[in-house]
């Protein structure tokens, strides 16, 4: 009876070499140039298989007769078989090229409109690390693969294949030793894959780990700094680091015992040929020149032996590579377009009809039956207690995630039933955790929008008070660096408020936009901000009460329920739980009238 370590062993070594097989859908478009790389490469192996045969000849005729004369013919051969050899190694290495990168290529495109197709939660629950990996190094692994362990196992294959024939053709009985003597690597190298599979797929996710914490460390060096914490973090990654290369040693370790076979029983091989084969010349069973054919042939066939064991790592690897891409391709997507979309929204009304939400894996709902109507061109204030549910109720709108109950309409359509790229532009979204990309000021705002003119971003740029960016080194064309980070925490801010206001969008949602403003500047903003709430259908998450007085009415979110609706005044003076939380800020005072 198998073991049930390795029932799971073999299970995972299947999944991984179907993951291998499913490659076909990127090969399809590069076939032809596969086919070439795979024909010229068992070519040159062909090639170098005849050679030996000319050599034997060379021996039993020229030398054995001293006949110079037959020797060129011979010659001449060997030398085309060598030029043939050298053509087809170059076709090869170009085809491979051609093949390894294109494939590589489609499929890093593929996986990363797909990462982009998959919901908010997804990238939630995934650590980036896993998911840069799986883009870099995985797909590296499978590019070396498809550009040559693929080629050069069907080549070695045929190779031994044709050179066991000629063997067993020049000296039957010891082609059938040296075949017998072979079998015993089907044995190894059986129990070499399953080993080596299991710890490859562990330094591959250990890999991501480290991805992972990399990308933390530099995302968050200033933080690492301003609290000093950088041999603590240093520690960590040390750690990381060396539990990374003890998997890499246990991987050297199995391929090296895996090597030492294949590198000694090819040894031991060819002494049993040798011995074998001056026995038979000492009989006369054999010639000299099929002696040293023979030989010669086996040599041939130690190269495609020794290679086995780097072959079949970069297939377990390219295995283990292709099921850890595949664990993210085959993550379905569950905000997608509606089979039967509605043309357009009719107005832009937003309302919330009975609205829950529970995160995946979560317990508890986050809200809890909201009832909620925003007007055409109203500005509603969403405030509320840490916790109580504001940053979610904001992302069901543009559908980052979708309700587990209820609806949420724009002009009386359920927001599922729009296309996601007409909801979206609908839709404009700034978030409190301003996130900007390495690009330029004008790449950051409009985002590749179309129809965006030099008069939208400029009335945007005044909105968020945002004038800054005219006194960077190149203007709006100047690259602000990864994440922003050259920027203050205020201009981050304002940047991705004006991306928000960018064209004056049908219904706008800001999740706390001001939050990292000076009073001086948040001013300045909200006053330029009127304009554009006053004809747009807005949603504002607020914390400051200043927030709030640009809103013409303030819902109360409490325990994941709308506690209470109405005037900035009417919840001031009548609802006890409003008050006191704005009390909380320093500005109380100062907004009480």
């Amino acid at each position: 009876m198998t073991a049930p370590a390795d029932d799971a062993a073999n299970a995972a070594e299947v999944s991984a070499l179907t993951s291998l097989l499913r490659l076909r859908a990127w090969t399809r478009p590069h076939r032809k140039a596969i086919i070439v790389m795979i024909v010229s490469a068992s070519g040159a192996m062909l090639a170098q298989s005849l050679v030996p045969l000319i050599v034997g000849a060379i021996v039993d005729g020229p030398i054995r007769h001293h006949d110079t004369s037959a020797l060129w013919p011979l010659a001449g051969l060997a030398l085309a078989f060598g030029v043939a050899e050298a053509a087809l190694f170059f076709i090869r290495r170009y085809a491979m090229a051609r093949a390894a990168l294109g494939i590589e290529t489609d499929m890093r495109r593929d996986l990363f409109a797909h990462l982009q197709r998959l919901p908010v939660s997804f990238h939630d629950q995934w650590p980036s690390g896993q998911l840069l990996s799986r883009l870099t190094t995985d797909l590296s692994t499978i590019r070396r693969f498809v550009g040559f362990a693929v080629v050069f196992l069907i080549a070695n294959t045929a190779a031994t294949v044709i050179v066991l024939v000629l063997l067993v053709h020049i000296h039957a009985v010891l082609g059938l030793l040296v075949l017998l003597a072979m079998t015993p690597l089907a044995v190894f190298t059986r129990t070499f894959e399953l080993r080596y599979s299991r710890e490859a797929r562990f330094a591959q996710d250990l890999t991501g780990d480290l991805a992972t914490s990399v990308e933390e460390s530099a995302l968050g060096i200033r933080v690492i700094k301003s609290y000093g914490r950088r041999p603590q973090m240093l520690a960590a990654f040390t750690r990381d680091a060396q539990r990374l290369r003890g998997a890499e040693l246990t991987k050297i370790r199995t391929l090296a015992r895996f090597w030492a076979l294949l590198e000694g029983l090819p040894q031991l091989i060819l002494a049993g040929v040798a011995f074998g084969g001056v026995y038979a010349v000492a009989h006369h069973s054999m010639t000299l020149g099929q002696f040293v054919a023979f030989l010669t042939l086996y040599l041939r066939l130690v190269w495609p032996i020794i290679t086995l064991g780097w072959l079949l790592a970069l297939t377990q690897e390219a295995a283990s590579a292709a099921r850890r891409i595949f664990e993210v391709i085959d993550t379905e997507s569950s905000i997608l377009d509606p089979a039967e979309p509605v043309a357009a929204e009719r107005g832009t009304t937003l309302r919330f009809e009975d609205v829950r939400f529970r995160y995946e894996g979560a317990q508890d709902d986050v809200l809890r039956g909201i009832e909620l109507e925003v007007a055409a061109g109203e500005t509603m204030a969403l405030v509320g207690g840490v916790g109580s549910g504001k940053t979610t109720l904001t992302a069901l709108v543009g559908r980052l995630y979708d309700v587990t109950g209820g609806r949420v309409l724009i002009g009386g359509v359920d927001v599922r039933d729009l296309r996601l790229d007409q909801l979206r532009h609908a839709v404009s979204t700034a978030f409190e955790e301003a996130t900007l990309f390495s690009a330029s000021v004008r790449e950051n705002l409009s985002l590749g929008r179309a129809g965006i003119s030099d008069d939208d971003v400029t009335e945007a740029i005044e909105v968020a008070q945002a004038e800054f960016v005219y006194g960077l080194p190149f203007g709006l064309d100047t690259r602000i660096g990864e994440q922003g980070m050259s920027l203050s925490g205020g201009q981050r801010q304002r940047l991705a408020l004006a991306r928000a206001v960018l064209g004056r969008p049908r219904v706008l949602v800001l999740d706390d936009p001001l939050s990292a403003l000076d009073v001086h500047t948040e001013a300045q903003v909200e006053s330029a901000l009127r304009r554009v709430l006053a004809g747009t259908t807005a949603l504002v998450v607020a914390h400051r009460p200043s927030t709030v007085l640009l809103a013409d009415r303030v819902a109360l979110l409490a325990d994941g329920r709308i506690a209470a609706v109405g005037t900035h005044q009417e919840l001031l003076a009548g609802v006890p739980e409003y008050r006191n939380l704005l009390a909380q800020t320093s500005e109380y005072e100062t907004t009480k009238r």
